[in-house]
């Protein structure tokens, strides 16, 4: 095994639910440069993000803490310090092309360059103005951007879930743009200390907008049938059905959510999201032919991951904002054949944020106390003796402008029962017993024969707020 300090290729898509690389066992899916990053390196099965939604889950991501621990609980909220600056200073290049999702979206965050591509849609005067480089590009190539103020003059806007077809040229499309300049810097960087790139891919985040060839390649898949059934709407706790109501009121990102979409809108919906997860699975074999250029695949960790995922119709529900599985669960996977394993898949549930904790350890450099990441190195390392992975992982997601009706909506999942609570709502919540039930769609939070589970996971979930209460404030008093 080398024992020189690796380059860093840290690739985050936003909003790729777990079940979209058919190496892992989703033959739907067409993603052979994800599925060699499988086959050659550890993926981890059951990765969970500590928020379903982007700011928050990110923010958590590059600085160890949970949400509630780094302050970071809404989008369009400021960040603290991040780990970057702490690579940075350990000699690390630092360099970020395309989306962070930091609030201000420019500020430098630890990083020596930033190349920023925000959100796909941003036509909305409630969001922050920027001008990215994605949107500069455009403008210098005398092209509209598509987003609502001109998708919503398309004829069936009203009627499409939110999957439109990128007709505009492909090497402008921001996963293409995305991919392209990170592919670029790679090549023409002259400097030759290691270097942490990180690589965020606005897609497959909505507009699901895939170019036509792309469509045409899952035009007769057999895709995997929505999760829905409207008679679990009724039993969903008010805070859930709120969600749900919000997007069936506002178009966000340009998806019109309906009551009742029929069969063939949900399929063309999945069709379009699965395309774009193609073409940045195209984009990932550039990343990965770029390293060869330069010489240093052999001695770069890529590490592929989302910040959250998507619930395309399951359960009757848009995006994210709530708890069930396709919005908090995301691929996950650590790829250096020689360095660490290959060819393994970890079936242990993880939190997101242990990611960035093994990046630290994997350049040598300390993590800060009172951060909640653990390394994965154990795992990811032939020493991996008694690793189990983690008894508990949470997640929350405070109020914000879609989940309006809890001050916080935390989640405790133990790797077969999961519990979701309200912190201003104790007689609400959820639980569910993934295992005879992995489809969540029988809610036991009522049924007194599982009290037990619903009492254990609640304890868990206070004394893990305590855990993060104290353990943060050392964070806290270590970077001030």
């Amino acid at each position: 095994m080398t024992e020189t300090r690796p380059n860093v290729l840290l690739v985050m898509t936003d909003q790729q639910r777990f079940d979209t690389i058919a190496a892992l066992g989703y033959p739907h899916m067409v993603t052979p440069q994800l599925d060699r990053l499988v086959t050659e390196g550890v993926a981890f099965e059951r990765a969970y993000v500590t928020a379903p939604s982007c700011t928050p889950s990110r923010a958590s991501f590059f600085t160890g803490l949970y949400p509630s621990g780094c302050g970071v609980l809404r989008n369009d909220e400021s960040w603290p310090r991040t780990w970057v600056e702490d690579l940075a200073e350990s000699g690390y290049r630092c360099v970020n092309v395309g989306k962070m999702h930091t609030f201000p979206y420019e500020a430098p965050s630890g990083f020596h360059e930033r190349h920023v591509v925000e959100n796909k849609d941003r036509g909305t005067p409630t969001v922050p103005y920027l001008l990215d480089n994605w949107d500069k590009a455009l403008h210098a190539s005398g092209v509209v951007k598509p987003d609502r103020r001109t998708l919503r003059h398309t004829p069936d806007y009203d009627e499409r879930l939110g999957a439109f077809e990128w007709t505009l040229p492909e090497r402008l499309h921001a996963d293409g743009f995305v991919g392209s300049i990170a592919a670029h810097w790679l090549d023409t960087y002259p400097g030759d200390e290691p270097f942490f790139l990180q690589v965020g891919f606005p897609g497959p985040h909505p507009p699901y907008d895939a170019p036509a060839r792309l469509l045409e390649i899952y035009a007769d898949a057999e895709i995997p049938p929505v999760n829905r059934d409207e008679s679990e709407f009724a039993a969903m706790p008010p805070q859930v059905r709120s969600v749900r109501q919000e997007h069936l009121e506002h178009d966000h990102d340009s998806i019109v959510h309906l009551e009742h979409p029929s069969a063939e809108q949900q399929r063309r919906q999945r069709i379009h999201y699965y395309a774009n997860v193609t073409l940045i699975d195209e984009q990932v074999g550039e990343l990965i032919a770029a390293l060869e250029r330069r010489g240093v695949l052999e001695n770069t960790v890529i590490v592929f991951t989302s910040d959250h995922g998507d619930a395309l119709g399951d359960h009757g529900l848009s995006q994210k904002w709530t708890m069930y599985e396709p919005a908090i669960h995301v691929p996950a996977i650590m790829h250096a054949p020689g360095r660490l394993r290959s060819g393994v898949t970890v079936p242990e549930p993880i939190s997101h944020i242990d990611l960035g904790a093994t990046i630290l350890d994997l350049a040598g450099v300390e993590r800060r106390p009172g951060t909640s990441a653990r390394s994965l190195l154990p795992v990811l390392r032939e020493d991996d003796g008694d690793w189990s992975g983690r008894e508990v992982v949470f997640a929350e997601q405070a109020r914000d402008g879609i989940q309006r009706d809890s001050e916080m909506m935390t989640m405790a999942f133990d790797g077969r029962w999961k519990l979701v609570s309200f912190s201003d709502d104790p007689a609400h919540g959820q639980l569910f017993d993934l295992h005879t039930d992995p489809l969540e769609r029988a809610d036991l939070w009522d049924d007194p024969a599982h009290a037990d589970q619903r009492l254990r996971l609640l304890r868990a979930t206070a004394a893990w707020r305590q855990e993060v209460l104290f353990s943060s404030r050392d964070w806290w008093r270590a970077v001030s």
